[in-house]
Formats: C-alpha cells, sequence, structure tokens
C-alpha cells in the first residue's frame, strides 16, 4: 500500500491540519521531493568516488561505513520521514545525520562539501525554525570539529572551518527566509480560503434571500390577482344560482361575467409564472388597464364605477414596476370595496401631482377606523409600493366611505 507524498515541512512549516493548504501544489511539491532524492544519490556518489581516489587507504574502510550508514538511515528514515509526518523518523534521521558527519569531517574533512546535502535536508525534516536552527548549529558544530582538530595538527588548513562556517551562517539565513516566505504564503492561503468561505456565505446568504422575495412576490402576486378573481367566481356564481328559477337572464350574464374573470384570472397565472407585467398591462396602458378593471367591476357587483383622469395630465413615462403597483392598489382597494364598503359607488382617480403619480380609489360605504388593525392584503401593498419608493394612504371614518391612495415617485 504506497502512501500519498504529502507537504511538510519545507512547505508546511506547522504540520498543521487545515491551516489553508501548502503553498506548493501536490505536483510540485512530488517534483520537489524527487530532486531532493536524486541530489541525495549524486552527492552520495561524487563522495565515494572522492573515498575511492584518495591516496590515503587507512581511513577508507570508515568513510565508506559511514556514507553507507547514512544511505541506509536516509532510505529507512530520512525519507519517508521527509514524506510524511513521523517526527520519530525524522529526528532518529538527523540523529544519524550529525553522527555521520562528526566522523566524515575527522577522518576526512575534503568531504564536507556534502554539507550542500546536510544543511537542507534539517530544514526539510524540521517543522519548526527553533528545531531548524538548533540541528543546523549540531551538524556545524561535528563538522567544524574534525577540521579544528586536523588544523591543530597542521594537516587542515583554517581556511576548513571557515568554510563550514560560512556554510552555517548561509544556511541559517537561507532557512529562516524560507520559513519566513512559507509563512507568508501560509498566511495567503488562509486568507484565500478565508475569502472563499466568506464568498459562499453570501452567495448562500443572497440565494437565500432571493427564494424568499420570489416567494412575497408571488404570494403578493396570487393574492392581488388569483385570489381576488377566484373570489369573484365563488360570489358570482353563487348570484347565478340563486337567479337560476327566478331570472333566467341575469344568471346568464353572471355566468358570461364568470367566463371573463376566468379567462383574465388565466392570463394573470401565466404571467405571473412567467414573471411578466400584469395581463392588463401587456397591450395597453394603464388608464386603458383602469377603465377595464373598472367596467369588469361594475359587471361583477352591479355598482357604479367611474375612471377620472383629468388630474393626471402629462410627464415622463411611469417605469413598469411603478404602473403595476398602481394597478395592484387599485385591485387591492376594489377588493375591499366588494368585501367590505356595503357602497353605491365607486371612483378610481388617476393624478399627477409634483412628478408623482396617484390612482386614488374612493367609495361611498360603510367606512371604517383607519387606527384599527389592517388586513393582510393592505399591508401586503405597502410592501410592494415602498419596494418602489412610493406610499399608501387610507382615509376613512365610520359611515362616511373609504379613500384608498397609493403613490409612486413617476420617474
Amino acid at each position: 500500500m504506497t502512501r500519498s507524498v504529502e507537504p511538510r515541512a519545507a512547505v508546511d512549516p506547522f504540520g498543521e491540519e487545515g491551516d489553508g493548504g501548502p503553498p506548493l501544489s501536490e505536483r510540485g511539491w512530488r517534483i520537489t521531493v524527487r530532486g531532493l532524492h536524486v541530489v541525495f544519490v549524486l552527492m552520495l556518489t561524487i563522495a565515494v568516488v572522492t573515498i575511492a581516489l584518495s591516496p590515503v587507504d587507512g581511513s577508507k574502510p570508515a568513510l565508506l561505513a559511514a556514507l553507507g550508514v547514512l544511505a541506509v538511515a536516509y532510505a529507512l528514515l530520512g525519507a519517508p520521514a521527509i514524506t510524511s509526518r513521523d517526527q520519530c523518523r525524522a529526528t532518529a534521521y538527523l540523529v544519524v545525520l550529525v553522527l555521520v558527519f562528526g566522523v566524515l569531517a575527522w577522518q576526512e574533512p575534503s568531504l564536507l562539501f556534502l554539507l550542500f546535502l546536510g544543511y537542507p535536508q534539517v530544514w526539510f525534516l524540521s517543522e519548526r525554525v527553533p528545531r531548524g536552527m538548533a540541528w543546523t548549529l549540531a551538524l556545524a558544530a561535528a563538522s567544524t570539529i574534525g577540521p579544528f582538530v586536523a588544523w591543530s595538527r597542521g594537516d587542515e588548513p583554517i581556511s576548513g572551518p571557515a568554510q563550514t562556517l560560512v556554510g552555517l551562517v548561509f544556511s541559517l539565513a537561507m532557512g529562516l527566509w524560507v520559513f519566513r516566505v512559507l509563512e507568508q504564503s501560509r498566511q495567503r492561503a488562509l486568507l484565500i480560503r478565508e475569502l472563499e468561505r466568506t464568498r459562499a456565505s453570501l452567495a448562500a446568504a443572497q440565494h437565500e434571500r432571493g427564494v424568499l422575495a420570489e416567494r412575497e412576490r408571488l404570494a403578493r402576486e396570487v393574492h392581488d390577482t388569483l385570489a381576488q378573481g377566484y373570489t369573484s367566481i365563488v360570489v358570482l356564481a353563487q348570484t347565478a344560482a340563486a337567479q337560476l328559477d327566478t331570472d333566467p337572464a341575469a344568471a346568464r350574464e353572471r355566468l358570461a361575467v364568470i367566463e371573463d374573470v376566468a379567462r383574465d384570472n388565466l392570463a394573470e397565472a401565466r404571467a405571473v409564472v412567467a414573471a411578466f407585467r400584469p395581463a392588463g398591462l401587456e397591450d395597453s396602458t394603464l388608464v386603458e388597464a383602469l377603465e377595464r378593471l373598472a367596467a369588469r367591476f361594475a359587471r361583477e357587483t352591479g355598482l357604479a364605477v367611474r375612471v377620472d383622469t383629468s388630474a393626471l395630465g402629462s410627464g415622463p413615462e411611469l417605469r413598469r414596476d411603478e404602473e403595476v403597483v398602481l394597478l395592484r392598489g387599485a385591485q387591492e382597494a376594489l377588493t375591499n370595496v366588494r368585501r367590505h364598503a356595503a357602497a353605491t359607488a365607486v371612483v378610481i382617480r388617476l393624478s399627477r401631482v409634483a412628478g408623482q403619480v396617484s390612482v386614488h380609489v374612493e367609495d361611498d360605504g360603510v367606512g371604517f377606523d383607519p387606527d384599527s388593525p389592517g388586513g393582510a392584503g393592505l399591508e401586503g401593498l405597502r410592501g410592494r409600493v415602498a419596494a418602489v419608493g412610493g406610499s399608501v394612504d387610507v382615509a376613512s371614518s365610520p359611515g362616511a366611505g373609504t379613500r384608498v391612495t397609493v403613490r409612486v415617485p413617476g420617474s
């Protein structure tokens, strides 16, 4: 069973789950690890060839044995530790690494070019900066003691330890820089992930608001059109049933009105589903739609209904949503007249004052107390009108009729 190659110290210096992801891609990390393995093999081969060509024979067995131990330790401990999060293996390999470099520095300081390999391995196997610094210092110390002893005997120039110290400084500087870059990359990755989560949350919230808004729109449309149409059909059907025996002609007239209302309801249902403008506004102006609404209401109720547009005047055309609001306002007001007013006459006035366009529906019915709680219809109408920047006023008193006024900005 093969283990996946997971980024660790070099790309994920903290080794924490859910930290925003490694700065390197999975493919980039695999290439980096394979490159490290290739460099290890090449450097070790060069060291073995150097030992084989060395004129000193007494130290060859010890040097070759040290390199052999290093190769086995890397295969069993170092390489698995790089591609996993096993700190026990990493620590064991670093101990072997320091000891082997101590032997190499004691026996053949010229092999210390392998520090080019050792220092990077320390940082690849260290998940914290202090840990990397400690093992770097340990490796430098092990690599420096031998050359100093050889120098004290006159066998090694002082440049050997000096080069080791230069390598130490370079390794520390490089390791700290790499960790700083990786920390910045980690922070960027965390920020990107947080931004993605925030964007997803906003998108979900926006979707939810859109769903709620659409439900409210459909509820208003059903209340303002279909529900009112069905109410008319029920009332007309009851009236027609009562007139069948006594006045068949009137009953037939009621049935014709029922058919007209049903057709209008069907058209409104299609408009609601398609999210179009009301069917009454599809091929006509707002004035024409109000006149048809008044004529149908008069046929349904037998009341005298008049449309007055003398105060409309001229001005900018209304937006579609403003026309819809005015038409729905008139429909809601007429529905309340049918249900509660007990009126004999209704006037629908369309006017324009200071740029605002208003529709007024006034009846001569029984009236009511405006301070009493309103019904769902008026509350829904207020919400619809407020959405286009308009307002709704209701003026009434018991026994004095009612006037409902819907205003829109008229932009």
